[in-house]
């Protein structure tokens, strides 16, 4: 068979018939199943595209197999840097390098011969989606959770654009590799932070890697503790957030960011030239590496001092670059003794180490190298567990308004403004007279221009196109200015999901009815990178939309899966500078997509991934080309009575419970073996004198149990077995677990490690019985030796360890 021509006959096939429609009005039970859309940055698909796509289509066609309503829509997250950056590459307008790049990975993901419905595609850099996105950002705008403030930013200077904090790695822009600066910008916020609560208690109820779930606890951070009001000598004071108030009187310095706007009040005339000087390094170090544990601490001296408010004594007041302004207060106070961070700093700058004196349950977590620290009394609390020193000392802070309990959160608020041009415009006006003034929901879409010169000089593109900037105030009528930030593309892929069940909608981005009706996404499928960024964005716009009234569900995707990544075939990641790229064009043209779908399935474990292997492609391909040679042979059978074979009849109902049961998990690899064993079987049976009728019926439930890996092939085997179009019309088979019943097993008798005989016995003997028959039977095996251990694996062998 050709496989290519195969494949493009029964695509053909599929859309004159429109095999793939979604039928929103069906009493099936609705499965929304989703993968994370693409980025049209490049221009083909590669590798990794079709491992997610291809591998996710088999578990939407056995879903729709299996009696489900299937909806399985498709899209593109067309905004953003990565098509801002290829344009730039290629000298290509953004849109039109986007645009035919879409066209070019349809025809390919249209190759996969995925189950996509493409009536329910969306695109994030058409005007009639982002025209939603910007209504997205009005409504957090009018529920006080969109913000504008003037702040310290991740800055690249190549992509000459801000970053958020999860977009920076080790450092370094995570697109480009360049070393990350700060930058004082006014910026665009959503608050995230209201939502850290409820983002947290979320995860207990959905069913994702247990890995994921922890990486965004602990993003999120949560921090049971309290506040402690310092006075600072001379006037002024300010607060610290602290999860070890019962160690309050080891306190011996306090640390403020450089960028604390305190730092400049109190500095005094003589620290000043040291100061700033410091304040200048800081500024040129990312957030991230700033908390990074393996950074050397640095700071300098204020010359002022604080006075702590539990025994009234003077601590001096330093600022060093590990404490963030962004993060709780900004200021925290240090206590060596109990902190690692905090006695690497005081070591450096030769300040007191003082050891609290140890609680009756021996809990003063002092670290072990400061022994040698002085050792205080701490007063009244003295003999108090650690949690009970904790609770008391903020229970007396607070009645002397100097604090009290606070749950304080690692999660930053989310910083949207981009200075790019591809993405969507933000929706607000500046006016002289009314000031910030968001457009009205009326006048959206705001549209992109085309003629902007997009190349990056450290400025928003949008500011050097007068037309656009320029427009009257919604408000007076008077002059006004429009934004000339875009907002980061991850706001356009938090929400997504909820459009594509009623992506035509014109009036309004949902009907609430349909979205409540539809989603959540029942299976979310893609990368583990996301972990944070994407997902947490999401379930925050999700829970957001929920509480004001605009869907019925606080949730966007009730299960997910990550895939592996496929490695090159020298086992490490691939790139166009190691030369280990995989093209699939060039494999689907030689081999036919649907064995480099099975390949894909069988060779890989799905949620680890691991090394490209040619061989194996190879013998997947060959069989591929043994099942279509026994299907032939099966169908020139006409004679026979419908006698069962007993081996083939397990086999085939061994095959549908497995793969009944592993697809459900992504466990394709474990699959496509017992399918494997199953064609065995079959040829071991064809070899003899086999009875054609029963035949017939084993193929063609072989057939459809491979539906789901090889779409095309099936279809043509399907069609030559004679059956009605189209395979996948068909219900899944159930197993027989009768045929699961074996009279009697074959096991083996191994003495020290090497298989002396084999037996035959019911299938139904317990260990006990099988031990007895064979100490009766078989004893001479071992005759003048002591049996040490007598191991019995019922079905399978009896394991005799003697000397």
């Amino acid at each position: 068979m050709d496989y290519t021509q195969n494949e493009k006959k029964w695509q053909k096939k599929w859309a004159e018939t429109g095999l793939y429609k979604f039928d929103p009005n069906s009493s099936k039970p609705k499965d929304y199943i989703l993968e994370m859309f693409s980025y049209p940055s490049g221009a083909k698909l590669h590798i990794g595209h079709w491992y997610n796509y291809s591998l996710s289509d088999t578990y939407a066609r056995f879903r729709r197999m299996t009696g489900h309503n299937v909806f399985h829509p498709m899209g593109f997250d067309a905004f953003g840097l990565p098509a801002e950056n290829y344009a730039i590459k290629t000298g290509i307008h953004p849109q039109d390098s986007t645009i035919k790049n879409i066209k070019t990975m349809e025809e390919q993901l249209r190759a996969i011969g995925a189950s996509f419905d493409w009536d329910y595609e969306v695109v994030t850099c058409m005007p009639e989606y982002y025209k939603w996105t910007q209504w997205c950002f009005l409504q957090l705008y009018k529920h006080g959770l969109a913000y504008r403030k003037a702040a310290p930013v991740n800055w690249c200077p190549s992509c000459n654009t801000v970053l958020a904090n999860e977009q920076v790695e080790g450092g370094e822009c995570e697109r480009c590799g360049t070393a990350v600066t700060r930058k004082h910008l006014t910026q665009w916020f959503f608050k995230i932070t209201d939502y850290a609560e409820k983002l947290l208690d979320g995860l207990e109820h959905i069913d994702w890697p247990e890995k994921t779930k922890l990486m965004q606890k602990n993003w999120i951070g949560k921090s049971i503790g309290g506040e402690v009001k310092f006075d600072i000598v001379g006037g002024g004071d300010f607060t610290v957030f602290t999860t070890r108030a019962d160690t309050l009187y080891g306190c011996t310095y306090v640390v403020i960011s450089p960028e604390h706007p305190l730092v400049d009040k109190i500095t005094t005339s003589v620290q000043l030239p040291a100061v700033k000087e410091y304040q200048e390094y800081a500024a040129r170090a990312s957030e991230i590496d700033r908390l990074s544990t393996t950074r050397e601490k640095t700071g300098v001296f204020t010359g002022a001092y604080a006075v702590n408010p539990i025994n009234g004594r003077k601590v001096p007041i330093w600022t060093a670059d590990y404490v963030l302004a962004s993060y709780g207060t900004g200021c925290v106070m240090a206590v060596p003794a109990h902190d690692e961070r905090d006695f690497a700093f005081a070591e450096k700058y030769n300040l007191p180490v003082e050891r609290v004196i140890k609680s009756k349950d021996g809990s003063d977590d002092a670290l072990p190298y400061t022994e040698y620290g002085v050792l205080v009394n701490s007063g009244k609390y003295d003999g108090l567990t650690t949690e009970e020193g904790k609770k008391a000392i903020l229970e007396d802070l607070g009645r002397e308004n100097r604090g009290g309990a606070k749950i304080n959160y690692r999660l930053r608020d989310w910083l949207i403004s981009r200075q790019r041009y591809w993405g969507a415009p933000i929706p607000m006006v500046y006016c002289d007279k009314c000031g910030e003034v968001p457009v009205p929901e009326s006048n959206l879409p705001v549209e992109l221009p085309y003629d902007v010169d997009f190349t990056p000089d450290g400025t928003s593109p949008l500011a050097r196109n007068e037309s656009f900037v320029n427009t009257t105030c919604p408000v007076c009528g008077g002059p006004a200015k429009r934004d000339v930030d875009t907002m980061d593309t991850f706001v356009c892929s938090s929400w997504y999901y909820l459009r594509y069940p009623d992506n035509k909608n014109g009036k309004e981005p949902w009907n609430k009815e349909i979205i409540d009706r539809m989603l959540p996404v029942d299976k979310y499928i893609g990368g583990a990178e996301h972990a944070v960024m994407h997902l947490l964005y999401a379930r925050f716009f999700t829970k957001a939309f929920h509480d004001m009234g605009y869907v019925g569900f606080d949730e966007p995707f009730t299960s997910l899966v990550h895939q592996g990544l496929i490695l090159g075939p020298d086992g490490e990641k691939m790139s166009k500078s190691r030369g280990n790229v995989v093209s699939p064009d060039e494999l689907i043209k030689k081999y036919g997509s649907d064995t480099l779908r099975m390949y894909l399935a069988f060779g890989f474990n799905y949620v680890e991934g691991g090394p490209w292997n040619d061989d194996g492609i190879k013998s997947v391909h060959r069989f591929l080309e043994r099942v279509e040679r026994l299907v032939d042979a099966v169908c020139g059978l006409s004679s026979g009575s419908g006698k069962v074979d007993f081996d083939v009849n397990y086999q085939l109902n061994y095959a549908i419970q497995n793969v009944t049961r592993d697809i459900p998990q992504f466990s394709f690899n474990t699959s496509v073996a017992r399918i494997m064993e199953l064609v065995n079987a079959m040829y071991k049976y064809i070899d003899g004198q086999p009875d054609g009728v029963f035949l017939k019926d084993v193929a063609k439930k072989l057939c459809l149990i491979l539906a789901p890996f090889a779409p095309h092939f099936t279809e043509e085997m399907w069609s030559r077995l004679g059956g009605a179009y189209s395979i996948f019309n068909q219900d899944f088979p159930v197993c027989d677990e009768n045929a699961l019943k074996r009279a009697t097993v074959n096991m083996a008798v191994q003495v020290n490690g090497k298989v002396r005989t084999k037996f035959d016995i019911s299938a139904d003997a317990s260990k006990e019985e099988i031990e007895q028959y064979v100490r009766s039977e078989f004893a001479s095996l071992w005759e003048g030796k002591e049996i040490v251990k007598f191991i019995v694996v019922p079905g399978r062998i009896v394991n005799i360890v003697v000397k």
